[in-house]
């Protein structure tokens, strides 16, 4: 990486420091380098799967029936979670009507685009129908599909409800217990919402006088079963993380001008009911907290995934995020863990409160109403005095909770029967104070020169008895960033370029059951194994890939969920147990590398190549098993693409042998056997004498200046050529020469037209003019048996004295254009251009010569025409 991008990690990070984040590591440190590349010609056990429409962003995996749902534009998929590219799949087409398509083009929405049903909602209702719903051309729609027959129902439901207008708007929805929890901006001119349908208590959020959201921008929901084996009798909650404008900053960080966006976690209790004469219909346990990654405020929240390591409070949140609009010079990607205890803290209070004066968030020190219902109520497990008596020291859980049984023995047992002072509280401070940290304070993993579109994790039990957090990381750019959460940082196994187009991953989804990752994109979905241990062809890859699902057994690289364990041998905690000798260096087996032969002249240079498949290796040259060779030494250049030796000596001679060294352990990947010749063979005939090498000397001497002469003597006629055409071109003129005449002319018509041809035509120097008149040329017309070409005249006679007017008959007054004609040449010839006063301008005169010229057409021609008769 450049120092440029470099220098900006570095800046971020001493911004964070000052904002009261600092980091412990570098972000040389936090970044992380796929250690193997595939590219999509290497892909091996990979299955696709497409038809006739795009955007394949909406799946749903029901691993215990091996189905996977797709929703795409304009239809609905059933595929075998098996082999999604088997053929057995169904198809709904959901396409919306010409109707709708075009009321949505009259909208000026883009036809090619918007104006299409994209699926945007595909889950599970109850045991016999899925719920789905579409944009349907901006006109939202839903339906309930029976799964069993996989049709559509003749009835739909109106979607405005439930799903946005835009294809483009950030949307999530889930079906909890037969309730919709949806959450985008539903309508053109409506606020972003989060809403509960399909339940007989339809909830929103509010809109005044405060708007708890604004202008969001949702990217995914969690639901958490909070309730599950819960001492206090809690709640399950549903969790919300978006983006919005940051109420409690009056400007960026990095352009005044701005209001900065910033990340939120959102979270409602399903059993919320909304309160009796206060919000109704409105939310009672809407609370909201800062996400806090990389840079607080300023982050781009792309992805967040979940996992349920059995129990709920073993929940972690996995968030994507990159930089913002205002780091136009650089992409970047951050990668933060969040463990569900952070997210309670945060919305045990303190609360934020909206200044008038000041136009923005603060903390609010004030009085908070009571009772207070509580999530948690640590004196109702024993930590206090007495059952139902809070300690001194203990702070009672904040309004805007659930209802749990500490609430339930005061009285409270449904979100109705809070007082309305607390439903106040809660209506004007949704906003707390404390922000949701990472764990350990700082991001598993800040990735340069990429963009982080989406997540999966799976949690993996490995050989030595820990789990490890697998992530899924797919890029903008249509690649797959397979890693193991290590500690506190983040190894990154493998990256994997799924498409050969670039395009945004949209969706992933593991399937436990058949061990693979599906990838949705616009232009399909892909079936991915978790897990490619075949390709690790030695103990070195296979162990130093730190790869859950991959471990050794002596022979080959074996997945370990196919495989008994015992013999197995797999390090993830540091990547290089296993396959060490007592030298440290790897054991290659005998006959599996062959030694290469290279045998160059002395002053040649030569290549010795050692690919490294790892891109962590670094490759260690050895001349003779002792000498270690470096980039430092004369001549010897270590590169990517292995040893270079230039101007080579005898003493290059030897036994080379390259080692891709890697956490401390050290492989043979390549050897050679290198000759360097002292000069070329010589052949038994003499030497040549000083005599013979000079006297060829001369010769050469003498071959160089006869090839100077001889284009010199090329030039000389090459220029005589050309100069003798220019003046030939010149003495040409305006004549026409051997240019072929017809042998007869007719004169059919005299013109009128060719009478009145203006200037123009008399300043041009062509014969032909555009008309079909001509100008007369003195001279013979030549015959049919007569070949133009040999008859040409040697000079061209001059023109013949114009004759007396007296001789002339008046016909000299004729124009001088001729026109040809099948008599003996006649010629119709135009004058200057002048008035037409003369008497043989009239229609008489014209007639008079048209019959006489129609004589003459009929008589016999003789064979040698005259010059020009009139």
């Amino acid at each position: 990486m450049s120092g440029g991008p470099a220098h900006l990690l570095t800046t971020l990070f001493m911004a964070a420091a000052a904002m009261g984040y600092p980091s412990r590591r570098s972000a040389t440190d936090l970044d992380a380098t796929p250690r193997t590349t595939v590219t999509f010609d290497e892909l091996s056990g990979v299955r696709r799967f497409h038809a006739h429409t795009l955007n394949y962003s909406t799946l749903l995996l029901e691993d215990d029936r091996g189905i996977l749902y797709v929703g795409a534009r304009g239809a609905i998929f059933a595929l075998n979670s098996s082999d999604v590219a088997d053929g057995s799949h169904h198809t709904i087409h959901w396409e919306a009507s010409p109707e709708k398509q075009m009321d949505c083009l009259q909208k000026g929405k883009n036809n090619k685009t918007e104006c299409f049903n994209h699926v945007r909602f595909l889950q599970r209702l109850n045991s016999t129908h899925l719920y789905a719903c579409g944009t349907y051309a901006f006109h939202p729609l839903c339906a309930a599909i029976d799964a069993n027959r996989f049709m559509l129902p003749s009835h739909f439901e109106e979607g405005k409800e439930k799903c946005p207008y835009d294809p483009a708007r950030g949307y999530t929805g889930l079906i909890v217990d037969g309730g919709l929890y949806t959450a985008t901006r539903y309508e053109f001119r409506s606020l972003p919402d989060i809403r509960r349908n399909l339940h007989q208590r339809p909830l929103k959020t509010e809109e005044s006088p405060l708007h708890w959201l604004n202008d969001a921008e949702f990217v995914t929901s969690v639901l958490v079963r909070e309730s599950k084996d819960s001492p206090v009798g809690d709640d399950d909650k549903i969790y919300y993380f978006f983006m919005e404008r940051a109420g409690e900053e009056t400007t960026s960080f990095f352009d005044k001008s701005q209001v900065a966006r910033v990340a939120r976690v959102a979270r409602v209790c399903k059993s919320d009911v909304g309160g009796k004469k206060i919000l109704q219909r409105k939310w009672t346990s809407f609370m909201k907290a800062r996400l806090v990654c990389y840079i607080p405020y300023y982050e781009v929240l792309r992805s967040v995934c979940s996992l349920d390591g059995g129990g709920w409070a073993s929940t972690v949140f996995y968030a994507a995020f990159t930089l913002s609009a205002q780091w136009r010079t650089m992409e970047a990607s951050a990668v933060c863990r969040y463990n569900i205890s952070a997210v309670q803290r945060a919305f045990e209070g303190p609360y934020m409160e909206y200044q008038d004066w000041a136009r923005k968030w603060s903390r609010y020190d004030g009085a908070v109403p009571e009772p207070r219902p509580g999530s948690v109520s640590a004196w109702e497990c024993g930590a206090g005095g007495g059952m139902g008596q809070p300690p001194s020291s203990l702070t009672p859980v904040s309004p805007g909770q659930c209802i749990t049984d500490h609430s339930r023995r005061k009285g409270y047992n449904s979100s109705q029967d809070l007082p309305n002072s607390v439903l106040d509280f809660v209506k004007l401070h949704p906003l707390m104070f404390e922000e949701v940290k990472p764990a350990g304070g700082e991001p598993l993993l800040v990735k340069k020169n990429v963009v982080y579109s989406q997540l999966a994790v799976d949690r993996v039990q490995a050989l030595d008895g820990r789990s490890y957090d697998v992530l899924f990381m797919g890029t903008g750019d249509g690649w797959i960033h397979k890693a193991v959460v290590v500690n506190s940082g983040i190894h990154i196994v493998e990256e994997v370029q799924v498409f050969r187009d670039l395009q945004p991953v949209e969706s992933l989804v593991i399937s436990h059951i058949q061990r693979s990752l599906y990838v949705g994109a616009a232009s399909g979905i892909v079936q991915v194994p978790l897990a490619s241990c075949a390709r690790y062809t030695s103990c070195y890859d296979c162990i130093l890939a730190r790869d859950p699902y991959c471990a050794w057994d002596g022979r080959a690289c074996r997945t370990i969920a196919t495989t008994d364990s015992t013999g197995l041998v797999q390090d993830i905690q540091s990547g290089n147990k296993g396959c060490r000798s007592s030298s440290g260096r790897v054991r290659v087996p005998a006959g599996s590398l062959l030694w290469k032969n290279r045998t160059v002249l002395q002053g040649d240079d030569v290549l010795l190549p050692c690919d490294q498949r790892s891109n962590l290796a670094r490759a260690v040259w050895l001349l003779n098993g002792s000498e270690v060779l470096g980039t430092g030494q004369d001549r010897l250049r270590v590169g990517v693409d292995g040893l270079l030796v230039t101007d080579t000596l005898p003493q290059h001679s030897g036994e080379y042998r390259c080692y891709g060294e890697e956490q401390g352990l050290r492989t043979l990947l390549a050897a050679y056997s290198l000759t360097v010749l002292p000069e070329l063979p010589r052949s038994p005939t003499a030497a040549p004498s000083p005599h013979a090498a000079s006297q060829a000397t001369n010769d050469m001497k003498v071959a160089y200046i006869s090839a100077i002469v001889t284009l010199v003597v090329l030039c000389t006629v090459l220029s005589t050529i050309l100069l003798y055409m220019s003046c030939l071109e010149k003495r040409k003129g305006k004549y026409v020469l051997g240019e072929p005449r017809p042998a007869s002319v007719e004169l059919q018509t005299v013109s009128a037209n060719c009478l009145r041809k203006g200037h123009r035509e008399e300043e041009e120097e062509e014969l032909t003019y555009p008309d079909g008149c001509l100008r007369i040329i003195p001279g013979e017309a030549p015959t049919a048996a007569t070949s133009p070409v040999k008859e040409l005249p040697v000079a061209v006679p001059p023109l013949p004295p114009p004759l007396p007017a007296e001789l002339t008959n008046g016909v000299g007054a004729l124009p001088n254009v001729l026109r040809k004609m099948n008599g003996n040449s006649y010629m119709l010839l135009q004058q200057q251009e002048e008035p037409l006063v003369s008497p043989l301008y009239s229609a008489s005169f014209t007639e008079e010569l048209s019959k006489i010229l129609e004589k003459r057409k009929h008589t016999q021609l003789v064979e040698k025409l005259d010059e020009s008769s009139v």
